[in-house]
């Protein structure tokens, strides 16, 4: 009877022990990462209210203040097919970034899991950066410090599943189903529908990204979609130009639809290695009031990138206008009477 119970358990085991030993062979990695950023503000209408700082775009809020933005750290692991990112971050940016989180939660930036069945296709399951606009959260990876209107009034981040398809060489497929824009968890909540078609030339020096999020809000009562046009072309190794415009369009459960939209120019030259100049002009606009804005409003930021190693220091000037008073002089009381408003900042980077 035992020696039959053995045999059973040994017949039983072998397969597990196959898998394991196949499992074994396979190389696992694992990949960390990490950045840090912090700046100093000043807005020179200098109002003295500390809600009025004259500032209306994501990550700068603050008035003759050294800020820390987030101290962030990633985490790639990955075996054979599959893998597996864990990238979290803390500090007032990665707060924002995850507004509609508390607890532990807030922190995490991304966390999602994939798996590529073959090289043509991947699935990830999980939290992830938006794929709309030509901003992105992480200081490091932008050219200028402040954020522009369309990355802070468009979608942060998407929960759900995606697949990225190679259609060729150089197109390239993103389909996925996602929670609300912005909510990790969303019980019952309608799903949105997500999308990205990118191509560009053979040698990479010119890329494309069409992008698309539809759907339900949260609350159910309004159906949102977003249309995003993302273009980037490196004319030379010392001066390249990125595009980005997008519309946003909100739809009631009861009324009509009214939206948003804006258009951005950036202007990237490098003489050297070690430094280099962004030029942002932005027009956004809201009349209609879907950002809140009721107005239009331009941005026109110039941000210096002086690079030592891996420490980008931005020195940036920036010039927001609107078409109706929206910012605050230092002697307003009540309502805001300026058409504009100018910002100095100081901002350093450091990615490891």
């Amino acid at each position: 009877m035992l020696r039959k119970f053995m045999t059973i358990a040994a017949i039983a085991v072998a397969p597990v022990s196959v898998l394991f030993s196949q499992d074994s062979t396979k190389k696992a990695t694992l990949n960390i990462s990490g950045s840090l950023d912090a700046y100093y503000r000043y807005n020179f209408a200098n109002a003295k209210d500390s809600l009025r700082k004259n500032n209306y775009t994501s990550f700068t809020n603050s008035q003759n203040s050294f800020e820390l933005g987030m101290a962030s750290v990633k985490l790639d692991g990955s075996i054979g097919k599959v893998g597996a990112t864990v990238d979290l971050g803390f500090g007032t940016r990665a707060a924002e970034f995850s507004y509609n989180e508390s607890g532990s939660l807030a922190a995490v930036k991304q966390a999602f899991v994939t798996f590529a069945p073959s090289g043509k296709i991947k699935f990830t399951l999980g939290k992830w950066g938006t794929h709309v606009g030509y901003e992105v959260l992480d200081a490091y990876l932008n050219r200028n410090y402040s954020m522009d209107y369309m990355f802070s009034y468009g979608p942060f981040s998407h929960t759900g599943l995606k697949a990225d398809i190679a259609l060729s060489s150089t197109f390239g497929l993103m389909v996925g189903v996602a929670n609300p824009t912005d909510y990790t968890s969303a019980s019952f909540g309608s799903k949105n529908f997500i999308a990205q078609f990118s191509g560009g030339s053979k040698n990479g020096k010119l890329k494309g990204f069409l992008n698309y999020v539809g759907g339900k809000d949260f609350s159910g009562d309004n159906t949102i979609n977003q249309v995003d046009l993302v273009i980037t072309g490196a004319v030379s190794d010392k001066f390249s130009i990125g595009y980005n415009g997008t519309v946003k369009s909100v739809k009631p459960s009861s009324g009509s639809t009214n939206s948003w939209w804006g258009s951005a120019l950036y202007l990237n030259v490098d003489p050297t290695s070690l430094f280099g100049l962004t030029l942002r002009g932005e027009y956004f606009d809201d009349k209609k009031g879907v950002a809140g804005f009721g107005t239009s409003l331009f941005d026109a930021t110039l941000s210096a990138n002086f690079r030592i190693d891996n420490l980008t220091i931005i020195p940036e000037f920036r010039l927001d206008s609107a078409k109706d008073p929206l910012f605050y002089k230092n002697s307003d009381t009540d309502a805001p009477t300026s058409k504009s408003t100018g910002s100095f900042i100081l901002a350093a980077t450091y990615h490891f």
